[in-house]
């Protein structure tokens, strides 16, 4: 698959279509990019190994393969990275008008989360709120992706949630936005659920 089709397939998760189930995983290189995107009825294996490595890794139709430690280890040791975790990948429309609460746009920060998200993203806009880090960027088939920080001492009073729900507003385009989550991280998850997000998908990102 070209890096045409990685966006094609973003862009019918995006509108909510079926995605094709046969063949049952595609395979595709994006420049600097190692993971693996399951979906419902189909696996996306972003890698620069050869097609030809991966069927023998994945040698019978079981949809649950990809995303499983045995293939996820093989793609370690080719590839010279480590997973960084197995996500929930969530999604949400863009609303139109100003985020309904108060940001202010920064463009020099040290935070964690911001140096995470050029390592990864393009694009990069970051907004700062009493408490908490907003980023959006441009992430892997040219999908808009959210990261979200908020301060131990701000927890507990809905600022993910408002944060998760400002960036609808802020998505430079009339594109829907994507956010990763980590399945253990309950809070989160129920703070994008509050927001308007909903669950398409499952990856793995494989970090440097």
């Amino acid at each position: 698959m070209t890096v045409d089709g990685l966006v094609s397939i973003i862009a019918a998760v995006e509108a909510g279509q079926r995605l094709p189930t046969q063949p049952w995983y595609r395979v595709v290189a994006f420049p600097g990019t190692e993971m693996v995107m399951g979906f419902p009825g189909l696996n996306v294996i972003v890698t620069a190994l050869p097609p030809e490595w991966v069927e023998k890794q994945l040698p019978f139709e079981d949809l649950s393969l990809p995303l499983n430690p045995p293939f996820l280890r093989a793609m370690e040791e080719q590839t010279g990275r480590r997973v960084n975790n197995i996500d929930i990948i969530m999604l949400a429309p863009r609303l139109t008008g100003a985020p309904p609460m108060e940001l202010t746009r920064v463009t020099d920060t040290d935070h964690p989360r911001v140096r995470r998200a050029l390592r990864y993203r393009t694009e990069v806009a970051v907004y700062q709120a009493d408490g908490g880090v907003l980023v959006i960027g441009r992430g892997v088939g040219g999908r808009w992706e959210i990261g979200v920080e908020v301060a131990e001492h701000a927890r507990g009073a809905g600022l993910g949630r408002s944060l998760a729900l400002a960036a609808r507003h802020l998505v430079p385009e009339d594109r829907p936005i994507w956010a990763q989550i980590a399945p253990g991280n309950a809070t989160s998850v129920r703070a994008f659920l509050a927001a308007g997000y909903a669950p398409v998908g499952a990856e793995a990102l494989l970090v440097a």
